[in-house]
Order: C-alpha cells, then structure tokens, then sequence
C-alpha cells in the first residue's frame, strides 16, 4: 500500500480494510484523502475479482470538466456580478430544477435499456440532468496565468446515481434493491460484488451509464454557462473521480477503485479543483517508476481537514410552511463564514451561494497536496477563480457530495 502525504489513523485503517478484502489487492492513498464511507476519499484500490459499490460510492461519476474559453479576464471583469447572477438563476443548484430549461442527452435513451431498477429511475435522471446538486459542487469561472477565461464544474450523477448506488450496496449485502438504505457504518468493511457473477456485471453496466449521465450532466451546465458568457471553446479537459475502471498493472488484469482519485495515466489530462479561495490547476500525468506506483492516480481536490459540522456547526432540518426544509443552528461551527466572503470579495472573487461547510479553511491548500504528488504529474495550467456559484447552505439536498 502507497500513502502519499499525511492523514490521520482512522483514514488510513479504511483503506487497509478495502485492501485486506482480497489477497493479492492493491492499494494507494492520495495527498488529498480523508475519511469516507467504508473506503477513503482518496482512495484507490486494484482488485482481481471485485468490484466494490461503496468503493465508488453514492456520486458515482462524480468529476470536473473544464474547457477554456476564446475569453481573456479583461472581457468579463465588468461583468462578473451580472454574469454570477445568470448563472446562478438559469442553473439549477439542489434538489430537482428550478428554471425553465429542461435537457435532453442521448443518455436517457440508454436507461431505457438499463436494468429494470434503473429504468424506473428514468423520470428521476431526467428532472435533474443538468442540475448541479449542492454540497462541494460548484461552477468556476477561472482564469490561467495568461488571462485565459476557462469554465470548471464539478459534480456527478445526482440522485440516478445515488439510488443506483444504494440499490447495488444492498444487492452487495445480500438485500433486494430497493430493500435497505445501502451502506452501514462508516468504518464498515467494503461491499464487494464478484465481476463474474450477474449481479457484478449488473453493477458495471449500471455504473457505466451512471457515468454517461454525469457525463452529459457536466457538459450541459457548461454549455449553458458557455452561452451566458458569450464564449465559445477552445480546449477541454473530461474525466471522472468516483469511478471503477478495467486496467492493466504489473502485469496483470485488475478493477481499480478510485474514490476522490484521478485517473492520470502518461499524457491523461485532468482538472482539479480547490476551494472557492485557492487555485485550480489543469494537470497531465507522466511516465514515472512513481506514477506507476500510484497505479497512474492523482488527487481530485484539495482534500478536507474539517467536516460540515465542525466547519459550520450542527444543524438540524426542519420542514417551515413552504414546504421544504430549512437548517436549524443547534451548534456554533469554527469557520466565520461572513470574514471568509469579505476575504474573498476583496480578492476580487465573486461568490454566489456556499455556506461556511464549504469555506476555505475547511479544505487544504490545493498546492500542498500536489507537491506530494511530484513526479507522477506535471502542471500545465494553474487557474485562480473569479467567479465561484454553489448552491446555498441552506440548500437540502440528499444526493450532495
């Protein structure tokens, strides 16, 4: 097992738990990990004859794409509050949509032909396909060292992935689909299914089209943030951090696991990004003995150090007249949350949403968990934000993260 930078014992037993699971498994911790259900954020683990749905997690597919714009700084500087607005009211953040602008994608086409489970998901996939969801997913606008306007979004396959995901961790515990709520504790072993029986099959194809959906989910938010920019594109970069894939290492065929971990194999490109206050940086993975060692994986952001609760204080959710449900502050968190936005607006980054579960603070810098990456990955683009739009937090969402 390979652990790159520093983490506490908890995170690391998950990830030896995952790796125990199967003689002969491997396991490596990226910089940017912390604890997760059953199997870290962070994590990737290479098994013969498993794949593992808690290894994947609820989001599966979820991942950044990031395309750069024929756009320099100097033509949205005057706009940046007028063009945070727009996005923020003609994208939808949270549970279902709230605009106007339903999207249609050759994906929906593809659940008609899933798994009975996942086709009764069908209305569900499309009421939310190109919605973002709240938690850590987010909208950048961001601009590179040489003014360069790129669009960087981060999110998955919202709630068609999460019930998938439950309904396979049942399957993995010996349950029916819709009969459980998925994983148990957090510290529980992983949930395995075997690649050569129907129900592992099953799961591959279920998360393949998980993973077109968040797909086309990504490139329609940035489609229509491409439009309310006026931009157009110039270079894009797509791949997912929540995902299982068949690979070849050291010689032998293996399902790698990979939880809050890019894939980064010689020449891949990939996009990470940090919090709403630090850098993005578009990156490509190299040929090393390290890189191997990594079995080709990269971080996928910054990393917490700081959980919601702690950040921002217990809540709990209650049902007002409206019908929705709205927080309730039972608890004082560590993150003054009014001084990190005027930090922010006096770096001129313009942030619409987030709450203090989502500040900078709560989230390493991005920097310190690529240099324990060095030599696995080069830097090609370091991007800086200039415009930040999540979903509020006092958003209830159940899919987030």
């Amino acid at each position: 097992m390979k652990i790159y930078g520093q983490h506490d014992v908890r995170t690391i037993q998950q990830l030896e738990r995952c790796v125990a699971a199967e003689d002969g498994a491997e396991g490596v911790l990226c910089a940017d990990g912390h604890v997760g259900y059953s199997m870290p954020i962070g994590g990737v683990v290479a098994y013969r004859d498993y794949v593992s749905p808690s290894g994947v997690g609820y989001d599966i597919a979820c991942g950044n794409l990031a395309v750069q714009t024929n756009l320099m700084a100097s033509d949205v500087q005057q706009e940046s509050e007028r063009l945070a607005d727009e996005i923020q009211h003609r994208v939808s953040f949270g549970i279902g949509r709230k605009n106007n602008e339903p999207v249609d994608a050759p994906v929906l086409d593809r659940i008609q032909s899933a798994i009975p489970q996942q086709q009764a998901l069908l209305q569900l996939a499309a009421q939310q396909l190109g919605t973002v969801g709240s938690g850590n997913h987010y909208i950048d606008v961001l601009e590179d060292e040489a003014g360069c306007i790129w669009v960087g979004v981060h999110f998955g396959s919202r709630g068609f992935g999460h019930k998938t995901a439950t309904g396979f961790m049942n399957i993995a515990q010996g349950r029916k689909f819709d009969d459980g709520k998925g994983e148990g504790e957090m510290d529980a072993p992983p949930l395995l299914l075997n690649v050569h029986t129907p129900s592992g099959q099953d799961y591959i194809e279920a998360m393949t089209i998980a993973g077109e959906y968040a797909y086309a989910g990504r490139e329609a938010v940035v489609r229509k943030v491409l439009e309310i920019l006026g931009a157009e594109v110039v270079f894009s970069v797509h791949n997912h951090h929540n995902f299982t894939w068949k690979e070849t290492h050291h010689g032998r065929e293996v399902y790698v696991v990979r939880k809050g971990a890019t894939p980064a194999f010689p020449d891949q490109w990939g996009f990470v990004g940090g919090s709403m206050g630090d850098i993005s940086v578009v990156l490509r993975g190299v040929e090393s003995e390290a890189s191997k060692e990594t079995l080709y994986s990269t971080v996928h952001g910054a990393g917490r150090v700081m959980s919601r609760t702690q950040a921002a204080g217990k809540q709990k959710w209650i049902r007002g007249e409206d019908g929705r449900k709205h927080p309730q502050r039972v608890g004082k968190g560590l993150v003054d949350f009014n001084t990190e936005k005027a930090s922010l607006v006096a770096r001129g980054i313009v942030l619409r949403g987030a709450g203090a579960d989502e500040a900078p603070p709560v989230y390493r810098p991005l920097q310190s968990v690529l240099d324990a990456h060095v030599g696995t990955v080069e830097i090609i683009h370091t991007l800086r934000p200039r415009i930040v739009v999540m979903a509020g937090g006092d958003e209830f969402d159940p899919y987030k993260d």
